[in-house]
């Protein structure tokens, strides 16, 4: 089963770059034929001025004390993007795990009272492992929030493990990618999180395409981007979605959805806001009580 972090990740990340990376794209001759695809180790070593014992042992991850320069320099070779050079800083210099049970999140009651106001938007929380924490009455309209059961409200695990899902995202290979690219991102910042391994090792052994995927070594950050969904009422909805990080609150994301002005979209929303301006708003399922202690807490 594949694990949610640990030595072994940053000799595994390395090597699906390396893979990436023809010795005709790193300027380097091509002689005879090759028993795997990309870089040698060797040739990695030398286009970033290292000796090739010491990148082994990073690959190993038996690497201590890596410098930025190494680091930017093995980047450079990879051309690894921002996000994949943060999370190969991460691997290379894993933050120390948290002691204890992870402790539930709080909302701020601000931040619910924000989501409420939001009546043209559908807009929600995330937070860490893609967890869904709160959501407004048009989020809940398109999504069902409300009515998941509480341990269940996770976008990775509704994404693999909902049977409806595969026909509600109508780019669903590339909403799959996405998120798992995002829980690597997370699994790289957080090394020794429990509750993630636990949600990594469900979805590897329920869905084989999540297990190939995490095996892809993707990292993303889910910035912003297109939804494309089909909703069993309204039809067919296209949206731009934003995320924004909440400075005071770690590890928590806003995520909205915008429809185009004038759109398809825009009308069918309103559609639904008709019949979502009746139902409660906010956290609206009564089996969240945790959530609900949290947040009075």
């Amino acid at each position: 089963m594949p694990q949610q972090n640990g030595p072994q990740d940053i000799g595994e990340f390395l090597r699906t770059r390396r893979a990436r990376i023809s010795p005709a794209q790193a300027g380097l001759p091509e002689y005879g034929r090759r028993r795997v695809a990309g870089l040698r180790r060797e040739e990695i070593a030398q286009l970033a001025g290292v000796s090739v014992d010491y990148y082994t042992r990073l690959e190993q991850g038996r690497g201590t004390g890596v410098s930025d320069a190494v680091l930017d320099a093995i980047a450079r070779v990879l051309r690894l993007d921002d996000t994949e050079h943060d999370h190969l800083r991460n691997l290379a210099r894993p933050a120390r795990p948290t002691p204890g049970p992870a402790r539930p999140p709080k909302l701020r009651r601000e931040l619910v009272r924000m989501l409420e106001l939001m009546t043209a938007v559908p807009a929600f929380v995330l937070g860490r492992r893609m967890d869904v924490l709160a959501w407004n009455a048009l989020a809940d309209a398109i999504a069902g929030f409300g009515a998941m059961p509480a341990q269940r409200r996770n976008v990775a695990y509704q994404t693999f493990l909902n049977p409806h899902t595969r026909t509600r995202y109508r780019d669903w290979p590339a909403v799959a990618a996405e998120t798992v690219a995002h829980l690597r991102r997370d699994a790289g910042r957080h090394p020794g999180d429990e509750r993630l391994a636990a949600l990594v090792g469900l979805l590897s052994v329920r869905d084989p395409v999540f297990a190939q995927l995490w095996a892809a070594h993707g990292v993303k950050e889910k910035a912003h981007g297109r939804k494309l969904l089909r909703h069993p009422v309204v039809g067919d909805l296209d949206f731009a979605y934003e995320t924004f990080a909440l400075p005071g609150d770690p590890g928590q994301f806003l995520v909205t959805y915008v429809a185009e002005a004038g759109s398809p979209t825009e009308e069918r929303l309103r559609v639904l806001g008709s019949w979502a301006a009746s139902q409660p708003a906010g956290l609206s399922s009564p089996d969240d009580a945790r959530t609900r202690a949290d947040l009075a807490g």
